[in-house]
């Protein structure tokens, strides 16, 4: 599946580089991530550019500079005229798009896989992800997700060490934002499912260990007790008190805890891959995160 979503956002990203005609001054493509892809476009004398296309995925648009002249037209929204600098558009993944600019254009484009943002959704909103829908928006003022994605931006420039990490965590910041602004407190704040009975928490346990070197998603999950992936959710951080994702990880840093405990000369991309992280990068920020020191100060303390 994170192949599948990584493979949407490229596509949507190199389908927009073709329909351009100039080249970005930056692009995520061939940077490894996933959740995201971002182009940056600046101080490019457009002429005259028109295009219709209709993305897979969620795309944001930061206007840093709007060209002189812009027509733009998906779902409800019809402008005529530059919106502000700063501002921000949101165009729904499957919206069709007509779009028209003259003059030079300084921009930031994130294609966020709506993936993402159901999943953050679900687990860290308890929210059924069928019916999270993202509206198409013009013109936002919102300095806190424009901050967001300025910060995707600064990795695009940086392109540093441990970039897929950091914006994976992005792309989870960027969904944060969007449930926020768009459904707002009160849709937010919804009732109790009740509780995972006994049973079933020790089977979807049971599960979850048997699988911690996999990959096991909310849907998995939710299907081993028979359950919507919502109502799993909701069910199982009432039960147990952290979201299911949240709780595969912690059960992965402790087994990464008995590992380095039983055996001192092991190295520590073995760990990660046995405790069931998918490189050592993440495995060494989860683990100082929940036991506070770095995972080899915990294997020189242990021996």
């Amino acid at each position: 599946m994170v192949i599948r979503q990584q493979e949407n956002s490229l596509k949507d990203l190199e389908a927009r580089q073709k329909i351009v005609p100039f080249n970005p001054v930056a692009t995520s493509y061939g940077m490894g991530w996933k959740g995201l892809q971002a182009v940056r476009f600046r101080n490019s004398p457009l002429g005259e550019f028109s295009a219709a296309y209709k993305p897979g995925t969620h795309v944001l648009f930061l206007y840093v500079r709007p060209p002189k002249k812009m027509d733009v037209r998906y779902e409800e929204v019809n402008r005529d005229m530059p919106p502000p600098a700063g501002s921000i558009s949101v165009v729904p993944a499957g919206s069709s798009v007509l779009c028209s600019h003259e003059g030079s254009v300084d921009s930031l484009l994130i294609y966020l896989e709506p993936s993402r943002v159901a999943q953050v959704a679900a687990e860290s909103f308890e929210m059924d992800p069928s019916r999270t829908v993202v509206p198409p928006v013009d013109g936002l003022n919102a300095p806190a997700l424009r901050s967001a994605m300025l910060a995707v931006d600064a990795e695009l420039k940086a392109g540093g060490v441990g970039g897929p990490l950091m914006v994976e965590a992005l792309a989870n910041m960027l969904s944060v934002h969007l449930i926020r602004h768009f459904l707002g407190p009160r849709q937010l704040a919804g009732g109790s499912d009740g509780v995972l009975p006994r049973r079933k928490l020790h089977t979807v346990i049971e599960y979850i260990m048997e699988n911690l070197e996999g990959n096991p998603t909310l849907e998995q999950m939710a299907a081993v007790v028979h359950l919507s992936p919502y109502h799993f959710a909701r069910q199982f951080k009432a039960t147990t008190g952290l979201p299911p994702h949240q709780y595969v990880i912690a059960r992965r840093v402790e087994r990464a805890q008995h590992l380095l405990r039983a055996d001192g000369e092991l190295g520590l991309a073995e760990v990660a891959l046995r405790a069931g992280f998918s490189d050592q990068s993440k495995f060494s920020f989860h683990f100082k995160r929940m036991v506070g020191i770095t995972p080899r100060r915990f294997q020189i303390c242990a021996r």
